[in-house]
């Protein structure tokens, strides 16, 4: 993954605290609290733990977590790395505020193959939108918090509607973070399943299998060439969701060191011993006893 990834624009931001608050319309969102302070960091150089610590949130709703458990986990992963930036991984582009249409792929969430631009928007504007106008193609926005103001410096490059998810009133809802955290542990375990299981099951099953596996998709980061000491080949992730979809896809299929379940204790871990089934010695011994 170092190698495919040698270039990549991936910097992401997040703030030191979140709460939850529930909307006029009942949903339940995830926000940064008023007076938490923001930060930036690198995913990529938290690959390993960012994809394990989602996959825990997945695989708890497996285990029929409570809501209290799962408010907490995804509290927690929230303060160590952000929000998905679930507004810009869904449209076709990252940069739908220079259209007057966002321009929806087939996902999870939104039935609706186009919506009106600011419509979408208010979906993770929930308590107050942001000082925004727009007419058409044309749009000007400003933020009077200091903290904000920081971060949209930093992703002044990056697509508008990214930065805008840096802001203290952008949020996500509850139900939306369950089922992208209970997608990627469906994908890790129908992965591993089939992995352990594809020479005894009867074809018509290993079919169900991959079928699943087809409907795992969704937009691939864009990319670009910069003009460095020669053309080099650069990532864009303008999201953490765009990019741990995409880190857990290269884990899954990594010939080196895999991520797999474990055979007894059934949490993720990297095979980095080849064939290895369990993430330590002690869960090998439990399983022979």
């Amino acid at each position: 993954m170092r190698d495919v990834f040698a270039h990549a624009s991936a910097w992401w931001g997040k703030y030191s605290g979140y709460v939850w608050k529930t909307a006029p319309d009942g949903h339940c969102y995830l926000h940064p609290a008023q007076n938490a302070k923001p930060g930036v960091y690198d995913p990529m150089k938290d690959s390993r733990s960012i994809v394990l610590d989602a996959l825990e949130i997945g695989l708890m709703q497996f285990r029929h977590a409570g809501e209290s458990e799962l408010k907490a986990a995804i509290h927690s992963f929230a303060e160590k790395y952000g929000l998905l930036g679930i507004m810009t991984a869904l449209p076709t582009t990252a940069r739908f505020f220079d259209y007057e249409k966002v321009y929806l792929p087939k996902n999870e969430f939104l039935r609706e193959e186009t919506m009106d631009t600011m419509d979408y928007i208010r979906l993770f504007f929930p308590f107050a939108m942001p000082d925004f106008q727009k007419e058409g193609l044309e749009y000007i926005w400003e933020s009077r918090d200091k903290d904000e103001i920081a971060m949209l410096l930093t992703f002044q490059n990056q697509p508008n509607a990214m930065s805008m998810t840096f802001l203290r009133n952008y949020g996500e809802r509850y139900d939306w973070l369950c089922k992208v955290f209970k997608d990627w542990a469906f994908l890790m375990v129908a992965t591993t399943f089939y992995m352990k299981d594809k020479d005894k099951l009867a074809p018509e099953t290993l079919e169900i299998y991959r079928r699943a596996m087809i409907s795992f998709d969704g937009n691939v980061p864009s990319y670009h060439v910069a003009l460095w000491d020669e053309p080099t080949l650069v990532w864009d992730f303008h999201s953490l969701m765009a990019n741990i979809r995409f880190m857990l896809s290269l884990m899954l299929t990594d010939e080196d060191a895999p991520l797999r379940l474990c055979g007894y204790c059934m949490k993720p871990f990297f095979a980095d011993e080849s064939g290895s089934e369990y993430c330590s010695e002690e869960c090998r011994e439990q399983d022979k006893t």
